[in-house]
C-alpha cells in the first residue's frame, strides 16, 4: 500500500463500485459477516470502512428502527454514494484507526472487506474493541493471500507482466492481511476474545471478462497509472486467463476465497 491517499477514489468509481460489486460480490458477503456477528433488533451498530454501505445497509434491516447504525469511512467519494443510496442512515467521514465515538459506544463493530487498506490494521482493531460495550461483537471480513486467489493471480501477473511489479500493489492489496494468525493476534491483543475462523468462498459475477476487467481496474488507481497501451495488452491476457471460468455465454464467474474473524468483549 502507497498511502491513505492512494485509494481517495473519484465520484464516478464509487458508483462503478456500488453498481458492479456491491450486487456481484459484496452483498452476499455482507449478510454472512451479520450473521456471524449475530446482529439483531435493537442492536447499535459500527460499520466501519463502509464504503458505499452494503454493511450498513444490511445491518438496518436487521435491527430495525430500535436499532442505530453508523456508517464511517475515509473516502468522501464512497460516503456520497452510500448517501444517496441510504440517506436515512447515518454516514460519517473518519479515520479507522482513531474512530470518533466514545468507548463502550456499540453493541456491534463490523469491518468488510476494509481493513486492508488500513495503514496500521492493528490500531484499527484495538478501535474496534474499544467501541463496543462489555460483551459486545467485533466481526472482520478480509480476503485469504494472494496464493489461495487462483483466478485473480490470472490479472494479477498480466498486470506485472505489461505494467510492472510495483503496479500489482494497486490491486492485490486486498490480500495483504492474508495470514489468519496475524489477524486474530491483533484482536487477541486488542483485549477481545476470538470466537471464530470462517472461511467464505465467494464469487464475483460479471457479464463478460471484459466488463470484469474494466471494473476491477477502473474501481482502483490502476487506469490512472497505465496508457492505453498497457491496458489493452492487460486485457488480451486476461481474456486468455480467464476463459476457464466463463459459460457457453461469456458469463464470468470467478472464485475467490475470503475468510471472517469474530470476536468478543470482555
Amino acid at each position: 500500500m502507497t498511502g491513505t491517499d492512494t485509494f481517495q477514489l473519484s465520484l464516478e468509481t464509487a458508483r462503478t463500485y456500488e453498481a458492479a460489486f456491491v450486487p456481484s460480490l459484496f452483498a452476499s458477503l455482507a449478510r454472512q459477516l451479520i450473521d456471524l456477528a449475530d446482529v439483531t433488533a435493537g442492536d447499535d451498530v459500527l460499520d466501519v470502512a463502509c464504503g458505499t454501505g452494503i454493511v450498513a445497509r444490511t445491518a438496518a434491516e436487521r435491527t430495525g428502527p430500535s436499532g442505530r447504525v453508523v456508517g464511517l469511512d475515509l473516502n468522501e467519494a464512497m460516503l456520497t454514494v452510500a448517501r444517496e443510496v441510504r440517506p436515512d442512515l447515518e454516514w460519517r467521514q473518519g479515520d479507522a484507526a482513531a474512530l470518533p465515538f466514545p468507548d463502550a459506544f456499540f453493541d456491534v463493530a463490523l469491518c468488510q472487506s476494509g481493513l486492508m487498506f488500513v495503514p496500521d490494521p492493528a490500531a484499527a482493531v484495538a478501535e474496534l474493541a474499544r467501541v463496543v460495550r462489555p460483551g459486545g461483537r467485533v466481526a472482520v471480513q478480509v480476503w485469504s493471500s494472494l496464493d489461495r486467489q487462483v483466478a485473480f493471480r490470472t490479472l494479477t501477473d498480466a498486470v506485472a507482466r505489461h505494467a510492472g511489479r510495483d503496479a500489482v500493489d494497486l490491486i492485490s492489496t486486498y490480500f495483504r492481511l492474508g495470514d489468519r494468525e496475524r489477524l486474530t493476534g491483533h484482536l487477541t491483543r486488542a483485549g477481545l476474545r476470538v470466537t471464530g475462523v470462517r472461511t467464505l468462498p465467494a464469487t464475483v459475477h460479471a457479464p463478460s471478462i471484459d466488463d470484469y476487467l474494466t471494473t476491477e481496474v477502473e474501481s482502483t488507481p490502476l487506469r490512472d497509472r497505465i496508457g492505453d497501451d498497457v491496458y489493452r495488452r492487460i486485457r488480451e491476457d486476461v481474456r486468455t486467463g480467464l476463459a476457464r471460468w466463463t459459460d457457453g455465454g461469456g458469463r464470468l464467474a470467478l472464485p475467490l476465497e475470503a475468510y471472517a474473524v469474530t470476536a468478543r468483549r470482555g
